[in-house]
């Protein structure tokens, strides 16, 4: 039931990218001291949902529709990185930790939406 409401489909993808980009910025960490490496991060939540989300196209909502719009695309991955280091490395670590704080705040804030919505829910229902 909750997965063909728009608003838990948003929430989702929501956490689903800050999962993606969290996955990224362990990659760069893990790659700091690799020679040529260069940094990645994903491009933001709200660009790939403006790329994607069409406003107020149709929707499918069976996957044998037709035209229909299913919900949002995997965040593209991008490279980022300059060349900080003379072995041609482009992670900066202190960069990466300030993407990880950004990503746990994103991954926070779906979470927070998605309960708010629960909440919403529960409370129509006579539960809350």
């Amino acid at each position: 039931m909750l997965a063909k409401i728009e608003y838990f489909q948003l929430a989702h993808a929501m956490a689903t990218h800050a999962g993606t980009r969290q996955a990224v910025v362990a990659q760069n960490v893990a790659n700091a001291d690799t020679p040529g490496y260069k940094a990645r991060d994903t491009v933001s939540f709200a660009d790939t949902l403006a790329a994607q989300a069409g406003g107020f196209d149709p929707r499918a909502t069976r996957p044998r529709h037709l035209h229909g719009v299913t919900g949002p695309a995997a965040p593209e991955i991008v490279e980022t990185g300059q060349q900080n280091d003379p072995n041609g490395n482009g992670v900066t670590i202190e960069e990466e930790t300030l993407r990880a704080v950004e990503v746990k705040r994103q991954h926070d804030r779906a979470l927070a939406i998605y309960r708010s919505g629960l909440n919403v829910l529960r409370a129509s229902l006579g539960k809350g």
